[in-house]
């Protein structure tokens, strides 16, 4: 028998299925993603407009959002449908295509957080 070693984990099991390779749960059964902390910051969501690297078309950022990826990825798609434009959402920031400040202020605003203009 084999000694667990960092470079042989166990990763699929025939009776559970997938397994975690932290806690080596099933993947259903897995606790790592409970205890993976949210993002920590000021409690402040910045919002700017930007144009650098992209060719002049601007673009909305929102920083400083403190949820989980999943919770970001479900905002910014709502901010992006009430928008009524395209977007993604890369590195804990919201980016929505073209200049829909005051639309995604009053958005974040209706839904309890305090929100500051940033930039110009």
């Amino acid at each position: 028998m084999r000694s667990s070693t960092p470079a042989s984990r166990l990763v699929y099991s025939t009776d559970t299925g997938r397994v975690c390779p932290e806690c080596r749960q099933a993947a259903a059964d897995c606790r790592c993603k409970a205890l993976v902390a949210t993002p920590k910051g000021d409690g402040i969501v910045r919002v700017s407009h930007e144009t650098k690297g992209r060719k002049g078309k601007g673009v909305t950022l929102v920083r400083g959002v403190v949820l989980d990826a999943v919770a970001l990825a479900t905002l910014g798609k709502q901010l992006k449908a009430q928008c009524g434009s395209g977007g993604t959402v890369k590195d804990g920031v919201i980016e929505i295509q073209g200049d829909h400040r005051e639309t995604v202020i009053a958005a974040l605003q209706k839904q309890g957080m305090t929100v500051k203009r940033a930039g110009g």
